[in-house]
């Protein structure tokens, strides 16, 4: 088997947070850490690096989302993704939300989607596969860069996240006032509760066909099952171990485990540091004994803020007794402390 994983967020990314990253047990990551040749390159979203891993460039990723969700099947259309969020100030700048840091409901979510199809129906159709993902069916082409929901969700929104000239940056300023004076709103503030009084518009541009070099993809990632849907893969939901994969007797299977992720878009350390002990016990200290047996290969690609992260390590690498491997706090120091490829200081 060559087993490829994507584990965004692998390194913590504050350095010099010692209640974090010290004393963080990984003896099974930092085998595999020696023994593998690491690769470092710029920076990219979990959004990108999916695009990458199934041969695309990074347009177009709203329409895969859209096919990964529950009963979706393939449609033609020029798509966004429209995910609600909550704008708020914070130290004299805009701080933006996702609905992951706060609740919304399927009821508020339809009803909130209803009213903007009625309001600006000239411009497209409003679809809520989930409360939390949104989309959007322009009635025609739009030129819309923005960084993926998961680049902003807690980032202040004074730095070059979207493109200022884009119609619909424009147009996004009459959603923000019809939004907050909806009376779904008006109830959530009665309640103590953030408003939603904005929407994240990401992923336009045109749907390549993926081209993936795997058999089999196991994720809960909406994007990803999107992607493994339109390449004609196997999909499976996300394995809690090792083992699930093995026991699926396939050949290139991409295993995306992204549990780490909400833990740093939430800034949970605690919880990062649980989510990193349990990858360790299920996955990193299983493949230092299946290495060179049932794994011949293994990848790890991990997008983190230090840049795009991948371990490679084949079978004949496990001989190698006298290699020794880094720590996740000596990592993160390291790759503070110098730019990746393509980048300077």
């Amino acid at each position: 088997m060559r087993l490829t994983l994507l584990v965004p967020e692998l390194i913590w990314p504050e350095p010099g947070d010692q209640l974090t990253l010290d004393k963080l047990p990984a003896p099974g990551f930092e085998w595999l850490d020696g023994h593998a040749a690491f690769r470092r390159s710029a920076p990219v979203s979990v959004e990108e690096s999916l695009l990458d891993l199934f041969g695309l460039p990074a347009g177009g990723p709203a329409a895969f989302r859209r096919l990964g969700e529950a009963g979706a099947v393939a449609e033609d259309g020029h798509w966004l993704c429209a995910d609600p969020v909550h704008l708020r100030f914070h130290h004299e700048r805009i701080v933006l939300a996702d609905a992951g840091a706060f609740d919304v409901d399927d009821g508020e979510a339809q009803a909130l989607v209803a009213a903007l199809n009625a309001e600006f129906a000239d411009i497209g159709v409003f679809h809520a596969a989930t409360a939390r993902r949104w989309y959007l069916r322009l009635h025609q082409p739009a030129e819309h860069l923005a960084a993926p929901l998961s680049a902003v969700a807690g980032r202040r929104m004074d730095s070059d996240l979207s493109d200022k000239t884009s119609p619909l940056h424009r147009w996004l300023n009459e959603v923000q006032m019809f939004l907050h004076l909806h009376p779904v709103n008006a109830a959530r503030a009665g309640a103590g509760k953030p408003a939603i009084n904005s929407l994240w518009l990401w992923g336009a541009g045109t749907a390549g066909q993926p081209v993936a070099a795997f058999d089999a993809l196991f994720a809960d990632d909406t994007l990803a099952i999107g992607l493994g849907r339109a390449a004609g893969l196997a999909v499976h939901g996300r394995p809690e171990n090792l083992g699930e994969v093995l026991a699926a007797k396939v050949q290139a299977p991409l295993v995306v485990l992204d549990q780490l992720l909400p833990t740093i878009l939430y800034e949970n350390p605690e919880g990062w540091r649980q989510t990193f002990t349990d990858l360790e016990n299920h996955w990193f200290a299983p493949l230092r004994t299946q290495l060179g047996k049932a794994v011949h290969q293994l990848d790890i690609v991990a997008p983190t803020i230090y840049g795009r992260l991948q371990w490679t390590i084949t079978g004949g690498e496990r001989w190698k007794f006298w290699k020794k491997g880094r720590s996740p706090a000596v990592i993160a120091n390291a790759l503070a402390a110098t730019a990746p490829e393509g980048k300077s200081s």
